[in-house]
């Protein structure tokens, strides 16, 4: 199906929408359909309405959390328009919005930016999905709000919520996918008692290697992963102040893709429905320490402070399970100050100065990116103003990021260099919304996005086990800047919702790693880093039709076609840019106030990968991808006894129809050649069949 006539078909109305906001707010109505104008997200001058932002933003909920079956968070929510995943295998996925990922996408998580060495490309985003109450996700520059690295959007992993005061909840739940084989676990106990808050858990998931039609089993690909988190709060009339402690640990193998050479079949020396780790792995920690503080000044003003420090360990394990080879230990402090203050005829203002501070070491044998240090500082001030049926919101920042990076030795020959590198950087945006009626928005914001080189990008040199393949710096490259326009329409009313947000988007310095001819290792391909000026263009569109209170049918379509300017046809297309995607999701809600079977549910959904012949096609950096379409089903429950809710059952099956393709975002689509079958790479998991069950407890 060609993409350029469904994309007029879209444009032209038959299919024209983005995502639908939904919100479940009680426990005895599932998909209940809320105004739009009722979701409160994170706005420049602080919380605002959705129905005031001039930039595109979803919201996924608790509840629509829980009902997705994923392996970690960032799988959970990549079926959201616009929105992707750099997957390494079933256990490690990066975000990718709107055709830009790794620093260019930052993610918050405890009001703090989640700092893990996210420039790799198998390397996750450290966070229990079990302990996150709601993902807000804003498209579109978002640097004026979190400086350097939010270029193409911001991922804001809100903790749940408080518990009342005067009350104790406990939360206990479990999960089984049949594919890996996958188990989790989880257990929270929380509790207000007189303004003194505390919520703790405990998460535990593991899974052996995941099969597909194709390929069987994939050796390499389990994972295990356990995490705690503590948090400690008190809750005053003068303001709140937290104190949130947690522990993360995750242990992927490597998925290495070697096949046999006479039966193309992949090697392997383990027990593939094995849990325990096989070489080569990784073994990472990650722990945070966050003091988030918020003191009122009199009505609705507002004084904010956040200090955080984090630490991440990585370690890669090669030939032996006791002896790492690439060790990277990274430091980061976090500080977020900023004031916000209401004022009348509609004002808001918001000012304040935020950054980091960070330290990275090399402590094993093997190196990949030197040793450094960084420090960023950014000062911002913006203002909102709501005047009958128009909003209009702007401002502006300045940032400043200074790195030093370390010289080193390896067997007497100068590895890395030691150098400074300071990167300034304007960020500014200003967006405008018209409530034309209750139903209907228009919406319109042209901001300016900067992001600085990471340390990977200008320092790299030397073999990454991870990718399989050596990498090159470049000491030269300058900082990313970009210039991005929004346009937005949306409607909502009792029987239908639609939403259509278009971008274009041009950054100067597009930084991005492209294979080269050179044989600087004989074993691995050599990869340098580079850049131009590159263009962006796209949109995501939804529509939602509910001719019934309990009939819901859902399709969305997204799609970014971004190319590096002034180029031949080899080079012309980025990286890593997502193939088109239309969904399709009808659902039925079978009850909401059942005896037994409360906000029951049944849904059949499509998921339709176009073909993505736009790739960079030199030195076979990256080859085409065929369409594919998957076929999944879902439905749920709450369970009541006595009329007390005592148990939430979901039950999900993706690829139902046990599909055999490779998504274009896939690494493992560029491991060996199968000689019998003559294809490349690995597929992506097959037929799923995922169990979760979810106990409270209010005490």
């Amino acid at each position: 199906m060609n993409r350029y006539y469904i994309s007029c078909l879209l444009l032209c109305g038959i299919v024209g929408t983005a995502e639908a906001q939904t919100a479940h707010d009680s426990t005895d109505v599932f998909y209940k359909h809320l105004e739009i104008n009722e979701v409160t997200v994170t706005g420049l001058t602080g919380q605002s309405r959705i129905k005031e932002m001039p930039a595109p933003v979803s919201i996924i909920t608790e509840r629509e959390l829980q009902a997705t079956a994923s392996t970690n968070i960032i799988d959970a929510i990549a079926r959201q328009p616009g929105v992707s995943q750099i997957t390494t295998g079933s256990g490690i996925s990066k975000p990718v919005i709107r055709g830009l990922g790794f620093n260019r996408v930052a993610v918050v998580s405890d009001g703090i930016r989640q700092e893990g060495q996210q420039w790799g490309d198998e390397h996750g985003v450290e966070v229990d999905g079990q302990a996150v109450g709601q993902v807000e996700i804003l498209k579109g520059p978002a640097s004026l709000m979190y400086g350097s690295d939010a270029m193409a959007g911001v991922l804001i992993l809100h903790p749940q919520h408080a518990v009342p005061l005067g009350e104790m909840h406990a939360n206990v739940s479990t999960e089984y996918q049949t594919n890996n084989g996958l188990m989790g676990y989880s257990a929270n106990f929380a509790g207000n008692r007189q303004g003194l808050l505390w919520d703790g858990r405990w998460s535990q998931k593991q899974a052996h290697a995941y099969k597909n039609p194709r390929d069987g089993y994939v050796p390499g690909s389990q994972f295990a992963e356990q995490s705690a988190r503590l948090k400690l709060g008190i809750s005053k009339g003068w303001g709140t102040s937290w104190l949130t402690g947690s522990y993360y640990h995750l242990t992927p193998s490597i998925v290495e893709g070697e096949r046999d050479e006479t039966t193309g079949e992949l090697l392997c020396e383990d027990d593939v429905k094995s849990y325990s780790k096989a070489l080569p792995f990784q073994q990472v920690y990650h722990y945070k320490l966050i003091c988030d503080n918020m003191l009122r000044l009199g009505h609705d003003d507002q004084l904010k402070l956040i200090l955080g420090y984090q630490q991440n360990r990585r370690q890669e394990y090669e030939e032996s399970p006791e002896d790492y080879g690439l060790y990277f230990q990274l430091h980061t402090m976090n500080y977020d100050l900023r004031y916000q203050k209401s004022m009348d005829g509609g004002w808001k203002l918001a000012a304040g100065v935020a950054g980091m501070w960070q330290r990275s070491q090399n402590k094993g044998e093997e190196y990949l990116i030197p040793s450094y240090v960084l420090f960023d500082a950014g000062v911002f001030a913006t203002a909102s103003r709501q005047m009958d049926m128009w909003n209009i919101t702007g401002g502006l920042r300045f940032d400043r990021r200074g790195l030093h990076s370390y010289a080193l030795e390896d067997e007497g020959e100068l590895r890395f260099e030691d150098f400074h590198r300071h990167f300034e950087g304007l960020s500014a945006s200003l967006g405008v919304v018209c409530n034309l009626t209750s139903q209907f928005d228009l919406r319109a914001n042209i901001s300016r996005g900067f992001r600085a080189p990471n340390m990977s990008e200008l320092g790299s040199n030397g073999v990454h086990e991870g990718t399989v393949r050596y990498e090159v710096g470049n000491h030269q490259l300058k900082p990313e800047h970009s210039l991005q326009l929004d346009l937005g329409f949306d409607y909502s009313s009792h029987f239908f919702s639609a939403q259509l947000a278009l971008f274009a988007s041009r950054i100067d310095n597009y930084i991005y790693l492209h294979r080269t001819g050179e044989v600087l290792d004989d074993d691995y391909a050599t990869y340098r880093y580079d850049a131009g000026d590159a263009r962006l263009m796209g949109f995501e569109a939804m529509v939602d039709i509910h001719p019934m209170h309990r009939i819901h049918f859902e399709n969305t379509f997204s799609m970014v076609d971004a190319v590096q300017l002034h180029q031949p046809r080899e080079t012309k297309y980025l990286p890593f840019t997502p193939a088109p995607r239309w969904t399709s999701e009808l659902k039925y809600e079978i009850t909401h106030k059942g005896r037994v079977l409360n906000n029951a549910y049944a849904a059949l959904a499509l998921e339709c990968y176009l073909r993505q012949g736009h790739y960079y096609m030199a030195d076979d950096t990256e080859t085409a991808t065929p369409s594919y379409t998957l076929l999944n089903m879902e439905a749920g429950t709450d369970i009541n006894i006595r009329g007390r809710h005592v148990a939430s059952l979901y039950l999900t099956a993706s690829n139902l129809l046990n599909r055999a393709y490779q998504n274009h975002l896939s690494r493992l689509k560029y491991t060996d050649v199968n000689v019998v079958t003559g294809r490349q790479g690995i597929c992506n998991m097959g037929r799923n069949i995922a169990l979760k069950l979810v106990v409270p407890m209010r005490l």
